[in-house]
């Protein structure tokens, strides 16, 4: 027979096992945590510091503000700053080692100068060695810089001898800030003719404004600009001679049928009526 004071004990001891059991379900330790991301680091690992990347300067940037540089504008193409500069966008994309010559970042610094030296309003001219129409050309010394009679007095063409591009009549002058150069009237398909002797150094429809559009370089100091054909007859690099018909007219990127004929010097815009013959 079990005794009082007995079974007390054993009701505590079955009570005090009760109490370890409930503590012991209650108490859990947790598990690590680890996190499962692509490099299936764990947290207890620390993770690698980004490193800041800072940004490279752009090409050409220590030529920014020299003469002879262009730095690059938001809405410029490169064939808008060479025909700014009086030059080929071929020679610009040589000159800069352009890869992409589609391809030009606003803040760029652009060389727009011949890097040989060679000095610009050379009298250098171009002249055909023969009378067919791709002839190759010899370089000769200009003419006195004596203006023709057919030319107003005071303006120097450096022996170009400028024509008149089309027959049509002239619909609107040069105005430096509306109109830089002169709008001849005419009808679809009629003649555009190369103003002087020179060098294609752009056909295409590249240039906001302008449409089918055909660029000459015909020395060191002039460019001519013939706007809006519907037709172009003449590929880049190829010369021509004066008088040679080089696209046809039409309203490619205008509201009418018309030529738009600039002449550049230095690559500034000039009034061609102070370079063409009287009519």
């Amino acid at each position: 027979m079990i005794s009082t004071s007995h079974f007390r004990f054993l009701v505590w001891m079955a009570l005090a096992a009760t109490l370890l059991s409930a503590c012991s379900s209650s108490v859990r330790i947790p598990a690590p945590v680890e996190d499962r991301a692509a490099t299936g680091r764990s947290s207890a690992t620390p993770l690698p510091v980004a490193s800041v990347e800072v940004a490279k300067p752009l090409p050409g940037h220590e030529n920014a503000g020299k003469p002879g540089y262009y730095t690059v504008q938001r809405g410029d193409t490169l064939t808008r700053i060479s025909l700014d500069n009086g030059q080929g966008w071929r020679d610009l994309a040589r000159w800069n080692n352009l890869t992409n010559p589609d391809v030009i970042e606003v803040g760029q610094v652009l060389r727009v100068t011949s890097p040989s030296g060679t000095v610009e309003n050379s009298g250098v001219v171009v002249r055909p060695i023969a009378v067919t129409p791709n002839s190759l050309p010899v370089v000769t010394t200009a003419k006195s810089e004596t203006p023709s009679a057919a030319q107003p007095p005071n303006v120097n063409d450096e022996g170009l001898g400028f024509i008149w591009p089309a027959n049509g009549a002239l619909i609107a002058g040069f105005d430096e800030v509306k109109n830089k150069g002169l709008d001849i009237s005419g009808k679809a398909g009629d003649t555009v003719m190369a103003a002087a002797d020179g060098q294609v150094v752009y056909a295409g429809a590249g240039l906001r404004g302008y449409g089918n559009l055909i660029i000459l370089k015909h020395n060191n100091t002039f460019l001519t600009a013939y706007a809006h054909n519907q037709a172009l007859l003449v590929k880049e690099d190829q010369k021509v001679r004066k008088g040679q018909k080089i696209a046809e007219m039409g309203k490619s990127d205008s509201d009418r049928v018309k030529l738009h004929f600039e002449v550049r010097r230095q690559g500034k815009p000039v009034d061609p009526a102070q370079l063409l013959p009287t009519r």
